[in-house]
């Protein structure tokens, strides 16, 4: 019989991941090997098979050497040898406890070769594991456990013996005291056991539970420009609530989300105070205080959208943020249609509560449409609350002054509107998901004056993600519906159009509209399909193949004399730290709104 210990209090816990350190290369004095490591193979003697030795192999030190074309030969041997616990502790977690594992550098045994006994050169490892049989469980105890369902089926007798299930059942049983209230529970005592004659482990594990602590005072500590009783309030800890490990990750969670800081961490104190409550210290670490970002979007049709804003965090001392953004679009096409956007943003978290934000905006806009030209004022304000890391909701109240200009003449409107949102976001990277979905619905009840009428606007966004194989499909829906006013009794930003690289690719900007007794409007009613099928090709290149159709009504309910129009085409991505460069090339499917291929160029996924 053999003991193991898998170190799982919550100490070790902590720093698990890191019990592998590659041994330093020392003696720098002597000359480097004139030959790389180039040739490596490992072979799996017993059970497993090849699925076993591939796994082995993707964590094998010495694969990565050859990868790397290592040439010292101090620092292969040393590799060598930390290479039997690298692959022993792999084995563990798959179950095998009798495990042979033979490492031979150019012959020689890796464990065998004296520091400073190297030779000038080394070219070949070869690693041979001889498996055993696999372990079962055999006598399995953890106690006291809160919840029997705390425990998984997979720790019982019986059942594989993983060293990944003895440290993942000890994290589970903790984690469910956590829940109840125990902040300091912990694994006080573990006896593990290898029966070799019987490949069997027998695991019992001890827990202690400690007493059920409540939420105490918290200190802010780190060098931080924000004012403490902001950084509490940001935070949001319940004190005086029973402690909840969900309450922390939260509270850590919202000071993150504001973007002041590069870090947030809140650490308990080492004992608790002998009211029952635990106090909490919040060490933060502040972001610049200023940031400056520019971008672009190229398309040879709709020319060039140059964007960029400049923003300060924490400018009142409280965690604020104020932004500024501009952008100029559609530069270098036939006409002088450039459109300018304008907008300042002022945010303050938790205003009402840890998890409200507050802010205030202010809009300017000049847009120059083939259909119509539009100047455009609006001011608003409105809270952000998130009901989870998942559900985010918004409300606001806003002014609205916009000059038009089309067809059928000039007229001035000024709206009072209430935006409203709720947002579900469960994707896994809002850069470049690959997984997931996103769903958005907006509706903001306005009043027009001039008209002396209400109405609405309606609109969602969804989008979908799915691995197939390595590649990625993904599809997303849009809809709008105006209710209330007609085309020509509203701002053109209130209707609804088609085409360019937010809608339909391959056809025009804004090109499909409605027409509204000779004047080109946009319509009461849209629809928007897309659909990408992207392909990795390398670890940074990926291909696209898409198709976009698009569908604008002048009723409301998607009916009347609706016209649909469609685009298809392929793209390439390049993947960098800010997201993936995209190269788009799509032509129309169908429809008279455009014509020839259509080339878009920008940062990110179209979606």
């Amino acid at each position: 019989m053999r003991n193991f210990h898998f170190n799982l209090s919550k100490r070790a816990r902590s720093r698990s991941g890191r019990w592998l350190a590659v041994l330093a290369v020392v003696g720098a004095l002597l000359p480097d090997g004139l030959l790389a490591l180039s040739d490596f193979e490992l072979k799996v003697e017993g059970q497993g098979g090849e699925a076993l030795a591939d796994g082995l192999r993707e964590l094998s030190l010495l694969k990565d050497a050859v990868g790397d074309g290592t040439t010292d030969p101090r620092e292969i041997v040393a590799l060598g040898q930390n290479e039997y616990l690298n692959l022993l502790e792999a084995l563990y977690a798959k179950g095998y406890y009798s495990a042979v594992i033979s490492v031979r550098l150019d012959g020689r045994e890796a464990a065998r070769i004296p520091v400073g006994g190297e030779p000038s050169a080394m070219s070949r490892a070869a690693v041979t594991v001889q498996t055993g049989p696999r372990f079962l469980f055999g006598r399995t105890v953890i106690a006291p456990v809160r919840e029997a369902d705390a425990v998984p089926e997979t720790f019982r007798a019986g059942e594989p013996a993983l060293a990944s299930v003895v440290r993942s059942t000890a994290k589970s049983v903790v984690r469910d005291w956590e829940e109840a209230g125990h902040a300091k529970a912990d694994i006080a005592g573990q006896d593990i056991v290898a029966r070799h004659r019987e490949a069997r482990l027998d695991a019992e594990i001890t827990v202690d539970p400690g007493p059920r602590l409540r939420f105490g005072a918290a200190t802010v500590g780190g060098e931080s420009r924000v004012r403490p009783s902001r950084i509490r309030k940001i935070a949001g800890l319940p004190e005086g609530e029973v402690f909840s490990p969900d309450e922390v990750a939260r509270a850590e969670r919202r000071l993150r989300r504001t973007g002041t800081f590069r870090s947030a961490v809140l650490q308990e104190a080492d004992e608790p105070n002998a009211d029952g409550t635990l106090d909490f210290n919040i060490a933060v670490t502040d972001r610049k205080p200023r940031r400056i970002s520019f971008g672009a979007e190229l398309s040879n049709r709709d020319g060039i959208t140059l964007s960029g804003f400049w923003l300060h965090r924490n400018i009142l001392g409280g965690a604020e943020t104020l932004r500024i953004d501009g952008e100029i679009a559609q530069i270098g096409t036939d006409g002088d249609d450039i459109d300018y956007r304008f907008s300042t943003r002022f945010e303050k978290p938790a205003a009402f509560g840890p998890d409200t934000l507050a802010f205030a905006q202010v809009e300017l806009s000049y847009e120059d449409e083939p259909s119509y030209l539009e100047k455009r004022a609006r001011l608003s304000a409105g809270l952000s609350h998130e009901f989870s890391p998942e559900l985010e909701g918004g409300f606001g109240l806003a002014l609205s002054y916009a000059r038009v200009e089309d067809g059928g003449g000039e007229d001035t409107f000024l709206l009072l509107s209430a935006p409203l949102s709720l947002t579900w976001d469960r994707r896994e990277s809002e850069i470049n998901p690959q997984d997931g979905t996103y769903l958005k619905l907006g509706a903001e009840p306005l009043y027009e004056t001039r008209s002396s009428q209400f109405g609405a606007q309606l609109t969602m966004d969804a989008r979908g993600y799915r691995r197939v194989g390595r590649s990625i499909l993904a599809a997303r829906l849009q809809l709008g519906s105006l209710v209330g006013p007609e085309a020509g009794e509203i701002p053109p930003d209130y209707l609804f159009f088609s085409g360019g690289s937010g809608t339909v690719r391959g056809q025009p900007y804004k090109s499909l509209g409605v027409d509204d007794g000779g004047v080109t409007r946009g319509g009461r009613s849209f629809a928007a399909l897309s659909a990408e099928l992207r392909v990795p090709v390398t670890d940074r290149i990926g291909v696209v193949g898409f198709a976009d159709a698009g569908f604008v009504s002048p009723e409301s309910d998607f009916g009347g004399d609706g016209a649909w129009h469609s685009g298809a085409g392929l793209g390439l991505r390049y993947a960098t730290p800010i997201g993936p460069i995209r190269l788009d090339a799509a032509a129309p499917l169908s429809g008279d709104t455009g014509d020839g291929v259509q080339v878009y160029v920008g940062i990110g996924q179209s979606f």
